[in-house]
């Protein structure tokens, strides 16, 4: 019957792998890294701890005459309750789904830092951070949450929509979204006055990292890439 094309998809749509990938379930499983960088932020105060990504889209707010604090992260909010909304989806979320996607989000944390244990084998690179744990915690879960916004959230669509209408077909237009974005993931860890000095090792790795994470939105969803973005920043950084 015309209209019930919702209601079909919300039943046959009900497995892990399907809710896990849906906004309202993502907003409810990344809100604790909301909570985590923005409470953590104003503890330490708003001149330290901040994540790159932020500063950006804290800045093009500013320019557009939205200067308001909070605002950045109920723009996230009411983006992803948006998002879900346009895409027809339940408006439930479960615990043991949340709890699958903190698994998950471990397990590709794990992944990626095989990837750069395996750089490292081939391409060593010693590297240490004076900041405090909790300095570090708080710039990790604002990595994980803004960086995803911006890169993947933001720009790996806008990117795959302007290699559409440019004539690539689907996949390239995914392929070449996937490596524009990651491209300038890795580039944009060096610009301004809270980048790091250009080296070509963690130039590679974050160009590669950026890639992994383009996948995983793709693939497994928002929730699922900020997720693993904060969990791996953790693993490396505060082990």
């Amino acid at each position: 019957m015309p209209g019930d094309d919702g209601a079909d998809r919300q039943i046959a749509d009900s497995s892990y792998w399907s809710v896990s990938r849906t906004p309202l379930t993502s907003l409810v499983f990344t809100l604790p890294l909301v909570a985590a960088y923005e409470g953590g932020v104003l503890v330490l105060g708003r001149g330290t701890a901040r994540n790159g990504a932020d500063v950006w889209l804290r800045t093009l707010l500013d320019q557009a005459g939205f200067g308001e604090y909070f605002l950045l992260p109920v723009l996230t909010v009411v983006g992803l309750l948006a998002w879900h909304h346009v895409e027809h989806d339940r408006w439930q979320w479960s615990g043991s789904v949340l709890a699958g996607m903190a698994v998950e989000c471990g397990f590709w944390a794990v992944i990626l830092q095989g990837i750069a244990r395996a750089q490292d084998r081939f391409w060593p690179l010693a590297a240490g951070m004076g900041e405090s744990i909790m300095t570090r915690f708080v710039a990790f879960c604002g990595a994980g949450l803004y960086e995803e916004v911006l890169f993947r959230l933001l720009l790996l669509p806008a990117l795959a929509w302007c290699c559409r209408r440019l004539g690539a077909g689907p996949t390239a237009a995914a392929v070449q979204a996937v490596i524009g974005s990651s491209l300038l993931f890795s580039l944009a860890h060096y610009v301004g006055p809270l980048g790091d000095t250009f080296d070509p090792y963690s130039f590679t790795f974050r160009f590669l990292a950026g890639g992994f994470f383009a996948v995983l939105f793709s693939l497994r969803g928002f929730g699922i890439a900020a997720g693993s973005h904060a969990a791996y920043d953790m693993l490396v950084g505060l082990a």
